[in-house]
């Protein structure tokens, strides 16, 4: 989707309509969850501090998010999906790969499918979306960017590792900023600087990474499509209006984002043994600790007091905290060194 939570707040506010909005808070301490296009014509990002936002575009519109509404809009397009495609696996509430090689709507292209489905989204909706379509996920979610908003960009066989090449290393989805960095330090700036480079030296610098790169350079991706994803972790996070210094404050916030996260953990039946604090400290500096459990956490105060466990030797803090979170992982059932499957080798065609 474009811009999804401006873009509902656009559609259901006249008044917003051609003006740049930003969903999220306006406080000091806000941070934007969405731009509009209008925004981002200023450099206004998600993730971006609100001040930032404001100070970058002055006559920025910060509006509150609707979550809600965003999860109804997201079922209603997903409900779309799967009129055309048996395997689609969300991204996010605005995102996701669909496995269309089986034809469900006998359209004879994957090409055909996506116009469908845009012009469904749009007429069902009011809301515009942007799809990538060719023969791997990789390459598809490279080519849904390509063109937006309202864009459809097609990448054929044959074609992939060249559009891979032509693109920016930030581009790549799966690698980070931290990751970008490092590559460009080394003078790796695009695909195809990342194509340069052979496996050994690739090994030499990245480790166990140096597969998976050496593949993305040359469109290569072999993973499924798959509707039905295992929860990987599940966690909460909140930034506080004035920065916490005392341990009673910070102890007190912990219990608060741990009570949040048990309760979605109760509703989904999620059982971890693995719990994670995250610390964001008053000039930004962001740090996470682990506590692997031998057995999975059994209730709300057993997270309490792997986190408090955490959390203790971080005490007393030399500085305040704008945020803290905390998040489980490794439930019941998950593997730790599962494989995505092979991609079938009978595609639909593209065009």
């Amino acid at each position: 989707m474009d811009a999804f939570y401006a873009s509902v707040e656009q559609r259901d506010n006249p008044a917003l309509r051609g003006r740049p909005v930003a969903v999220g808070g306006s406080s000091r301490r806000g941070v934007v969850a969405a731009a509009s296009y209008e925004a981002r014509k200023f450099g206004v990002r998600s993730a971006m501090p609100s001040v930032t936002a404001k100070r970058q575009c002055p006559e920025l519109v910060f509006v509150p998010p609707r979550f809600e509404v965003y999860r109804e809009i997201s079922h209603q397009i997903r409900a779309i999906f799967r009129d055309y495609a048996d395997e689609v696996e969300p991204l996010s509430l605005d995102e996701a790969y669909l496995d269309v090689s089986r034809d469900k709507a006998g359209l004879g292209s994957a090409t055909a499918t996506a116009k469908l489905i845009r012009r469904r989204i749009r007429d069902e909706t009011g809301l515009t979306a942007s799809a990538g379509v060719s023969y791997n996920k990789f390459i598809a979610k490279l080519a849904s960017d390509q063109n937006k908003p309202d864009g459809l960009t097609v990448i054929p066989p044959g074609k992939g590792a060249t559009f891979v090449q032509t693109l920016s290393i930030r581009r790549f989805h799966g690698i980070g900023p931290v990751t970008a960095a490092k590559m460009e330090g080394l003078g790796i700036y695009s695909g195809a600087d990342l194509a340069a480079k052979d496996m050994a030296w690739l090994a030499a610098h990245f480790g166990n990474s140096a597969e998976w790169l050496h593949n993305l350079a040359r469109g290569i991706d072999h993973r499924r499509v798959k509707s039905n994803r295992p929860l990987k972790s599940l966690g909460g996070e909140r930034t506080f209006f004035n920065d916490l210094v005392t341990d009673a404050e910070i102890r007190e916030a912990l219990a608060h984002v741990c009570t949040v996260v048990w309760d979605r953990a109760a509703k989904k039946g999620a059982r971890g043994r693995t719990v994670t604090l995250k610390l964001r400290y008053a000039d930004f500096r962001t740090i996470t600790r682990a506590k692997s459990l031998a057995a999975p956490v059994a209730d709300g105060a057993a997270l309490l007091a792997a986190g408090e466990a955490i959390l203790a030797p971080l005490l007393p803090t030399e500085q305040g905290i704008r945020l803290l979170g905390l998040t489980l992982s490794k439930f019941d059932g998950e593997s730790d060194t599962a494989a995505d499957e092979a991609a079938p080798a009978d595609l639909l065609s593209l065009i």
